[in-house]
């Protein structure tokens, strides 16, 4: 088996683990109640998922 014959310097390293980056949920708009949510789920807000109500929400 090969071995690296010096350590990685600091720089090179904090160059390849610079392109670890989170990304952000992609959001939808509810057709019901316009409010973003999360693709494929109930949205929290109104309860509905494919037009029609599949929890009731407690009104605030």
């Amino acid at each position: 088996m090969a071995n690296p014959k010096r350590r990685f310097s600091k720089a090179r390293t904090a160059k390849r683990r610079a392109q670890w980056k989170l990304t952000l949920p992609s959001l939808n708009e509810c057709p019901h109640c316009h409010h973003v949510k999360l693709p494929h789920r109930v949205c929290p807000y109104c309860g509905y998922y494919k037009g029609r109500q599949v929890v009731q929400v407690e009104a605030e």
